[in-house]
């Protein structure tokens, strides 16, 4: 059985924020809440099994 594909919401939560490099600017551009930016790429981070952010404090 082949492993099934991340939602799309994910991917283009990622794609923003990595563009952007801002997970707030991301949730602006895609009306949605920084938490649903951050849940999002949380999701696709444990689907692929790593991190796709070096995350930094403020």
């Amino acid at each position: 059985m082949s492993p099934s594909l991340p939602p799309l919401a994910a991917l283009r939560a990622f794609e923003a924020a990595a563009r952007l490099q801002s997970v707030s600017r991301a949730a602006d551009e895609l009306h949605v809440t920084h938490g649903a930016v951050s849940r999002h790429v949380r999701s696709l981070e444990q689907a692929l099994g790593t991190a796709l952010f070096a995350r930094q404090g403020r």
